[in-house]
C-alpha cells in the first residue's frame, strides 16, 4: 500500500501567493492540494466540504479573517489541523491565532524545508512554530496572567492607534461607549499608563501592535 497523501487547503487572499504554494507542494510526492479559498468564509465552506488533512492559512484577509476562520473551524470540529501561514510575527497577531487553536505558526520567508517540516508535524497534530513565533508564545506566557491583554482589548488599541474617539470605536466594533471605556481602563491598568497615546507606544513596545 502506497502512504496517504496529506490534504491540503490552502486560505490566503492573494492569487499569487496561493498558486506559488501550489506549485512548491506539487514537488511533494506525500502532498496534494484539494482545494484554495481567497477569503476565511470560502476557506471554513471548503474545509467543512473537502475534509482537509491540513489547512495553510493567511492572517489578515477581507471580510472573515483568519483567527475568525481557525475559530470556525475548530467550533465544527472538523478534523483538520491549522498551520499559519503569514508574513506579520507581532504578538497582535499570533497569540489570538495560538488562542483560537491554530496547531503551528510560519512566516512567509521560512526556507521551503520549513515549509514541508511544518505542514507534516500538523499532519501528526504536532505544534511547529517559526523561531521568532516561539520567542515571542514563550515571552508571552512568561508574562504574568494579570497583564496579558486580551483579543478584544488588542482591537481596541488598533482603533485607538489610529486615532478614533471612542464613539467611533464603539460604533467600528458594534459595542457600546461604556464598553470602550471599560476596555480603556483594562489596558491602562495593563500596560500600567494613565492614557492614551501611552498606551499605544507602551503596546508598539511589546509588540502588542505592528510597528507603523
Amino acid at each position: 500500500m502506497t502512504e496517504q497523501k496529506i490534504r491540503i487547503l490552502i486560505i490566503d487572499d492573494h492569487f499569487v501567493v496561493r498558486e506559488g504554494l501550489k506549485g512548491i507542494l506539487a514537488g511533494q510526492d506525500d502532498f496534494e492540494v484539494v482545494g484554495e479559498a481567497a477569503d476565511g468564509e470560502t476557506g471554513v465552506s471548503l474545509a467543512a466540504a473537502l475534509q482537509p488533512r491540513v489547512v495553510l492559512m493567511d492572517l489578515r484577509m477581507p471580510g472573515m479573517n483568519g483567527v475568525a476562520a481557525i475559530q470556525a473551524i475548530k467550533a465544527r470540529g472538523l478534523p483538520c489541523d491549522i498551520l499559519v501561514l503569514t508574513t506579520y510575527d507581532s504578538d497582535a497577531d499570533i497569540v489570538p491565532a495560538i488562542e483560537a487553536g491554530a496547531t503551528g505558526y510560519l512566516l512567509k520567508d521560512a526556507p521551503r524545508a520549513d515549509l514541508f517540516r511544518g505542514i507534516r508535524a500538523a499532519a501528526r497534530g504536532e505544534s511547529y512554530l517559526a523561531p521568532t513565533v516561539a520567542s515571542r508564545m514563550m515571552r508571552h506566557l512568561r508574562t504574568p496572567t494579570s497583564a496579558v491583554v486580551s483579543a478584544r482589548e488588542i482591537e481596541v488599541l488598533q482603533q485607538v492607534a489610529r486615532g478614533l474617539s471612542n464613539r467611533e470605536i464603539a460604533r467600528n466594533l458594534h459595542i457600546s461607549e461604556a464598553t470602550v471605556k471599560t476596555h480603556l481602563v483594562h489596558i491602562y491598568d495593563k500596560l500600567a499608563v494613565k492614557h492614551r497615546t501611552a498606551a499605544v507606544m507602551v503596546a508598539l513596545e511589546k509588540g502588542l501592535l505592528p510597528m507603523p
